[in-house]
């Protein structure tokens, strides 16, 4: 009997696994999501703290409480340190999938469960350093009531992760003013859309906030329109302790720039992640740079539109006024022109480069994309630094042969902690493996290797191929390719960008 098949037929034993995690909350997190058994199973441990009125009720709805334990190991709602409450839903619609109800139960049902966790976890003092929180349902509504009739839950929050969804921001607004009051020892917070920076304007303006003019030192701001969005000067002149702001793919605009420019305190710019679009303001863009180019630590842009000479000149601020680039993500569409200046500002950062990202992607107007490819693979090798934590290929096609072992040739002396590589050409996969096992597998050049070629991932391919098995022993693990491409941005900004 295989494993997959013990865990699945015998419960009892899978239980008696989970419980025994003690600590290691990752993983007690990724076991909710495996499958639908796992997550009831550690939903469970958790449901064990419920008292016995919550528990009536789950039995209203053919809940029997004595598919609770009578007894863990550990309590482990103390344990908590992040909390995710999409997650969490998630968690309870996978579980509810189970449940037979009437359609009409069903809410209601993943409603009680919502918050009797949370009241589990308000009840036993949980010292929460991270809540990340979306509102989208009505569920948070009677979570975020339940908080402010509970202050100390939030009061050792490090970092709040807010995004407020449209049709919500009304009915919101004032419970989550109030929320962000209670946070007295913030230091970061990470804002996804208009409404969730609107209400932290608003609440950064009032005189009950002035706390958060000394204790918050990092802003992320995600998908922000800051067109419609003013008196930006005010709010970060008030802020005496920051030390990093994280723009990604906002809609800046030249009013936005020029505030920020007007400064009299340092804005710390240390990610610019743009759309296309934004190069139509080239200029601003380059009396931004001028003046906070310093702090720039992580940049992403693609290049390939229309914009060519923006394109161009955007490039050269970069190389002239940002010297501290340690991310880089870029992508181009067919333009021989550009891949060279991107390979050109590589090579002027690459002093303190750690991770880089190149995508190339085609576009049926264009005819040189076979030219861009084999650009990129001829010149890219010898222009790494010595050691990159992630390296990311994103490859149209490889059309020949020489020019990706050339690439491996070239960048035989770069360690690459994380190497991923996505080809869309077929029947490539025979030599990629081959010039990867030559060239840095036997001389161990990496630590995890993710390849997909055309949508397939060799992840799911390696228990089934000798020479995938063969990386193991040389200790590199292959990993899937799609969780690995984004979970390094997620990770190097703490914030959950997709």
């Amino acid at each position: 009997m295989s494993y997959s098949k013990i865990f699945s037929d015998l419960p009892e034993f899978t239980y008696e696994v989970i419980k025994n995690f003690k600590n290691d909350f990752s993983t007690l997190h990724s076991c909710i999501l495996v499958n639908r058994l796992w997550c009831r199973l550690t939903i469970r441990i958790y449901l064990h703290n419920l008292n016995d009125d919550l528990k009536a009720q789950l039995n209203e709805y053919k809940i029997d409480d004595k598919l609770f334990p009578s007894n863990t190991l550990f309590n482990y709602p103390i344990f908590l340190k992040y909390f995710y409450t999409e997650k969490i839903i998630s968690s309870i619609e996978k579980w509810s999938k189970d449940i037979e109800l009437e359609n009409r139960l069903i809410f209601e049902f993943k409603r009680l469960i919502y918050m009797s966790l949370f009241k589990i976890f308000i009840e036993n003092e949980v010292n929460i350093h991270t809540f990340d929180i979306e509102v989208n349902s009505s569920y948070e509504d009677d979570m975020l009531e339940l908080i402010l009739q509970n202050p100390n839950f939030l009061h050792n929050i490090r970092n709040l992760k807010f995004n407020c969804d449209d049709d919500l921001f009304s009915h919101t607004k004032n419970l989550t003013y109030q929320m962000i009051n209670l946070c007295q020892n913030l230091k970061k917070i990470s804002l996804a859309f208009n409404n969730s920076f609107l209400i932290y304007q608003t609440s950064l303006l009032s005189k009950d906030y002035n706390h958060l003019s000394n204790t918050l030192n990092t802003i992320v701001l995600y998908l922000i329109n800051f067109k419609i969005i003013t008196n930006l000067d005010n709010i970060f002149e008030q802020l005496n302790g920051l030390e990093s702001v994280h723009i990604i793919y906002c809609d800046l605009g030249t009013g936005f720039i020029q505030s920020i420019i007007n400064l009299t305190k340092p804005f710390k710019l240390k990610s610019l992640f743009l759309y296309r679009n934004e190069l139509k303001i080239i200029e601003s863009l380059q009396l931004l740079l001028q003046k906070y180019g310093d702090y720039l630590e992580n940049f992403a842009c693609s290049f390939g539109s229309n914009l060519l000479s923006e394109e161009q000149q955007l490039l050269e601020f970069i190389i002239k006024y940002c010297k501290n680039i340690k991310f880089l993500d870029l992508a181009v569409l067919n333009n021989t022109q550009i891949i060279y200046s991107l390979l050109n500002l590589t090579e002027n950062v690459k002093q303190n480069l750690s991770h880089l990202s190149i995508n190339i992607f085609a576009n049926s107007v264009f005819s040189d994309t076979i030219d861009v490819n084999s650009i990129t693979l001829q010149n890219l090798g010898q222009l790494l630094p010595l050691k990159l934590e992630y390296l990311s290929l994103t490859l149209f096609s490889i059309e020949w042969k020489n020019d990706f072992k050339m690439f491996l040739k070239n960048s035989q002396n770069t360690f690459i902690k994380k190497l991923l590589i996505r080809c869309r050409s077929r029947d490539t996969h025979d030599f990629i493996l081959s010039y990867i096992k030559e060239y840095i597998m036997k001389k161990k050049r990496i630590k995890y290797l993710a390849i997909s070629i055309c949508d397939t991932d060799f992840f799911s391919l390696k228990d089934e191929f000798d020479e995938l098995k063969e990386f193991e022993l040389y200790n590199i693990k292959i990993q899937k390719y799609k969780e690995f491409r984004f979970k390094f941005i997620e990770e190097l900004l703490d914030f959950n960008i997709i």
